[in-house]
């Protein structure tokens, strides 16, 4: 596998840093934290650039490039603690449709996707920082022509805001997707630690919907881990463009404090910790790519390189959550100072489908049933 990004990759993260940076100030997270500012200008925008379209495939009107692209968009929408629902519905919902729906229903919902900027999410039964598919409880009952769900959903990203939500069920002795509208469904935003992440408990209780909306694609659960091994991906890919924003600002930082005369860049404890940042950062990104590479090739090692990526996410933000915010001292700990908003969005990517613990027993597990 080449790990370099092409030159037209190279192009899209420059561009899509560009946009960002105009488009995504921080006073844009801290005006959402503060209850007097909204993501929807920042979506119309991204919409208009057809950025929801660029990894969908053609026949559902998208540009059809790979999951290293959205890896790239992934990590600048981290870097720049981007709000609004572009990860959930392009890395979440997206991959949940296209791996278990019919190709009609993969044209029925995500061409909304692509030509309007229609929102989706994913709901997989989950506890803060652990997911296992062995314990999902909602499930789907057949009532004639529809089907009657029940159960609770937890930590769902836009559970509350998407307009369409793939929900995973048990039924028949396996795993299944029901495709939701988000406007039948009870939902409770949950107090945010990232408020520009938006998390709800959705009540699935009573919910019925046209059995047109179970997605038919396959009734084998290997396409329900497919499509939460993507989500994963995406998680640790936003986490680790908040940690290397965390990184930026403690470079910054370390060159323009002083104390006794000199930066405190100069002194060899505060290399220690920058340097230890960098390395974690490095090695969280050649996984992540790693992991998007694997996706594109239909690789058979999906699901260590999953973990791998997520686990390396996870360790590089527990060091620059803790280095980043004692290297500022004091002034880290300001709501003021923006570096609080990274250090959230790096926080949460942590309690996301997995910690970095829960994904290194994964990993272990893969290792000892190994031929």
């Amino acid at each position: 596998m080449d790990f370099e990004l092409t030159d037209d990759q190279l192009e899209l993260q420059r561009i899509a840093r560009d946009v960002l940076d105009r488009e995504v100030p921080a006073s844009l997270a801290r005006d959402i934290a503060e209850g007097s500012g909204s993501a929807d200008h920042l979506w119309a925008t991204l919409t208009s650039l057809d950025w929801p379209a660029l990894c969908l495939p053609e026949p559902v009107g998208g540009l059809g490039h790979g999951w290293v692209e959205l890896a790239v968009l992934l990590e600048e929408m981290g870097r720049h603690v981007a709000p609004g629902p572009f990860a959930a519905t392009v890395a979440q919902f997206v991959p949940a449709v296209r791996h278990a729906g019919t190709p009609d229903q993969q044209e029925r919902f995500l061409t909304p996707v692509a030509a309007t900027g229609a929102t989706g999410t994913l709901a997989v039964d989950e506890g803060a920082g652990t997911w296992d598919l062995d314990q999902i409880s909602a499930s789907a009952t057949r009532d004639g022509d529809s089907f009657v769900l029940s159960g609770i959903k937890c930590f769902v990203v836009d559970g509350a805001s998407a307009e369409e939500i793939a929900v995973v069920v048990r039924m028949d002795g396996g795993l299944r997707v029901v495709v939701v509208p988000g406007g039948a469904i009870a939902a409770r935003e949950l107090d945010p630690i990232d408020a520009t992440t938006r998390h709800a408990t959705i009540d699935l209780e009573g919910v019925r919907v046209g059995s047109d909306r179970l997605l038919m694609g396959s009734d084998s659960d290997d396409v329900v881990v497919r499509a939460v091994q993507e989500a994963t991906v995406g998680v640790a890919a936003s986490t680790l463009g908040a940690c290397q924003r965390i990184l930026d600002l403690n470079l910054d930082h370390a060159r323009e404090r002083e104390q006794f005369g000199v930066p405190i860049g100069s002194f060899q404890a505060v290399k220690h910790k920058l340097v230890d940042m960098y390395c974690l950062i490095e090695r969280a990104r050649a996984l992540v790519y790693f992991a998007a590479l694997v996706f594109d090739s239909d690789d058979e090692r999906r699901a260590i390189a999953t973990s791998m990526a997520k686990a390396g996410a996870g360790e590089c933000q527990q060091r620059c959550v803790q280095d980043g915010l004692q290297l500022f001292g004091g002034i880290g700990y300001t709501w003021e100072h923006e570096l609080h908003l990274f250090l959230r969005r790096a926080k949460v990517g942590e309690l996301h489908f997995g910690s970095s613990s829960s994904h290194r027993r994964r990993i272990a597990r893969c290792a000892l049933s190994a031929p």
